[in-house]
């Protein structure tokens, strides 16, 4: 959920609907100009005992944020606070409790993409030694209750805090207590980004699956190896999903733009401030007739704002988002741009990544989507077997994908080996969250709290 207010002075005001499909064509790119976006959430600490730092206390939140100035970083102000950072490696913002992300810059390869991991992992662990602070790769807290945790002064966030209980009933275990890694890619045409959405959606379960790290709830084990996929199942029906209609038909720009259209509204930014439009319509606001905002009518900026709070399995923008991963240590970090890339990024990948999935129908990817919080690589998928045997060929065409594509490094490596987190743990077949749970009922002695020694960065 990176938001960055942007000045909406310029923003021409929404005329007509092809406006709104004419903002997906312009994500287009010649394979050339492909770019790779890597963000990633983490779980900030105190080191003495463990609990979540609100933003004003010592050695808390806006602390941290401005001990990072130090490496070229500025802040980027809501309400007289710091509520996110700007950069040479993008930009840093705050989840709702504090959850510290890194949106990076967009890159031409995974050696590019997991360097700027590493220089933001390296300056906000030396910032977390000054002031006591660590940091958590997991994709769910796995020892604090909702209320133990504090809120950040982002007036977005308040308006979603306020809405979520009325529409789900783990929205705000959503806000408050996840991580994910997420990676954005490019596409070069309508039936470019067709293909791509679909083999993504597809496949989503099974990164989900690969990186499901999130076993633990309050202090116990919660029954799933992905809670955080979990939470999404009752969060918002109405702006979360494997969207069915993406494997229809005619499905392209206007469609995605009709469903974007169906999701309810949350806010409307002016001024430096968030009008609270939750629940409302964006079609009233294309005529007009937005209650909080009579007679005036919607800008680009205000659509690109909107389409940030769709939340399904794979997002449309300008660029397409692959959403289904907990978060997790820096080498998974760099294996989620990985398995995608390889997948997406070279035609013979993704057309023999499509032929995989082709057949599958909508109620067998749903039911796949559903099983994997829980079962993981075990799930069932269509026309029998398991998830797990089918995982291995999926990296063997991601990893011809990256071949492929022939970027290297000055030692000669290409970006294959970006994969080897994930074909470790095809070999084993454990996910990371079954080797936690191991651990838990074995050498932890019921003490999730190690889990801080074992997930940390």
């Amino acid at each position: 959920m990176t938001t960055i207010p942007a000045p909406k002075k310029t923003s021409p005001t929404i005329e007509s609907r092809d406006q709104l499909i004419a903002s997906f064509a312009g994500g287009e790119k010649p394979k050339n100009a492909w770019r790779i976006g890597t963000e990633h959430e983490k779980f900030v600490y105190a080191n003495g005992d463990h609990h979540a730092p609100s933003y004003d206390e010592p050695s808390g939140i806006r602390a941290l944020l401005g001990d990072l100035e130090q490496y070229g970083w500025k802040p980027v102000m809501e309400g007289g606070n710091a509520i996110a950072m700007s950069g040479p490696d993008g930009s840093i913002s705050l989840e709702p409790a504090g959850q510290f992300e890194l949106s990076g810059a967009p890159l031409d390869s995974l050696h590019e993409t997991c360097a700027e991991t590493g220089r933001h992992l390296e300056q906000v662990k030396a910032a977390g030694e000054k002031l006591g602070i660590g940091f958590l790769g997991l994709g769910m807290w796995p020892d604090k209750t909702r209320a133990e945790l504090p809120t950040m002064p982002k007036g977005r966030y308040a308006i979603m805090l306020r809405h979520m209980p009325r529409v789900g009933s783990m929205g705000l275990d959503m806000m408050l207590r996840t991580c994910t890694i997420q990676v954005n890619l490019d596409y070069a045409s309508e039936a470019d980004m067709v293909k791509k959405f679909r083999v993504g959606l597809a496949l989503q379960p099974l990164a989900t699956a690969l990186f499901a790290n999130s076993p633990f709830t309050e202090g116990k084990p919660n029954g799933m190896l992905s809670y955080r996929s979990h939470i999404w199942s009752d969060t918002d029906p109405h702006r979360t999903g494997m969207l069915p209609f993406v494997f229809e038909d005619g499905f392209g720009y206007e469609r995605y733009a009709e469903y974007a259209l169906d999701v309810p509204m949350y806010f409307v930014y002016r001024e430096g401030k968030y009008i609270d439009a939750a629940g409302l319509s964006f079609r009233d606001f294309l005529k007009g007739e937005l209650s909080v905002l009579p007679g005036e009518k919607p800008t680009l900026d205000d659509w690109t704002d909107h389409l940030s709070t769709a939340f399904p399995e794979v997002r449309l923008k300008t660029f397409l988002e692959m959403r289904g991963a907990d978060g997790g240590p820096w080498n998974r970090i760099c294996a989620l741009p990985a398995l995608w890339v390889g997948l997406l990024y070279d035609q013979g990948a993704l057309d023999a990544a499509w032929d995989l999935v082709k057949d599958w129908t909508i109620d067998e990817r749903q039911a796949l989507r559903d099983a994997v919080p829980k079962l993981g690589l075990n799930a069932p998928i269509a026309g029998g077997g398991k998830l797990r045997d089918i995982a291995g060929e999926v990296l063997d065409i991601a990893g011809a994908g990256l071949s492929a594509r022939a970027r290297f490094n000055r030692a000669g490596d290409n970006e294959t080996g970006f994969l080897d987190p994930l074909r470790e743990i095809v070999r084993s077949g454990k996910v990371p969250a079954e080797v936690l749970l191991e651990r838990y009922n074995g050498v932890w002695n019921g003490d999730v709290s190690k889990v801080y020694d074992e997930a940390s960065f």
